[in-house]
């Protein structure tokens, strides 16, 4: 894919986020609706410092959950964690705090694959990774 059709896709999807999918997930969010294998991310804005939330898919070892950037570091949630690595994830109506970080060596596709455990969740979860990316990274959360 040429720089120019990545950068309309990237463009497209990130408006398509912003005004129809964010808001369809963060109202199933906000009567309690947890759609599978997602969570809320909250971080503090680059530039006005108020608090940021996106609904994101995530995978969760432990102390340690995983997250795909599907638009990398041209994700505004990604360079707020960027500009600022404290973040807040909620599960089950609670926030938790963590810290972030990028890990560009991760194999999104492998990683992706963790987040569900069973095989039909884990082919759903992979053919979203693939239709949505364009220059995905891992993002690593620390809890506590």
């Amino acid at each position: 894919m040429t720089d120019a059709k990545l950068d309309r896709k990237v463009r497209r999807e990130i408006l398509l986020g912003r005004y129809l999918f964010n808001p369809t997930m963060r109202g199933f969010f906000k009567v309690g609706l947890t759609p599978p294998w997602h969570t809320m991310i909250e971080t503090t804005g680059r530039k006005t410092g108020q608090v940021r939330r996106v609904p994101v898919a995530y995978g969760r070892d432990g102390n340690t959950v995983w997250l795909i950037a599907q638009h990398g570091e041209h994700a505004g949630w990604v360079r707020n964690l960027v500009a600022d690595p404290r973040v807040k994830l909620l599960f089950k109506r609670e926030w938790v705090d963590g810290t972030a970080e990028l890990i560009p060596s991760d194999d999104v596709r492998s990683r992706a694959a963790t987040f569900a455990a069973s095989p039909f969740g884990r082919r759903v979860l992979s053919a979203a990774v693939s239709a949505l990316e364009t220059r995905p990274v891992s993002v690593r959360i620390t809890l506590g």
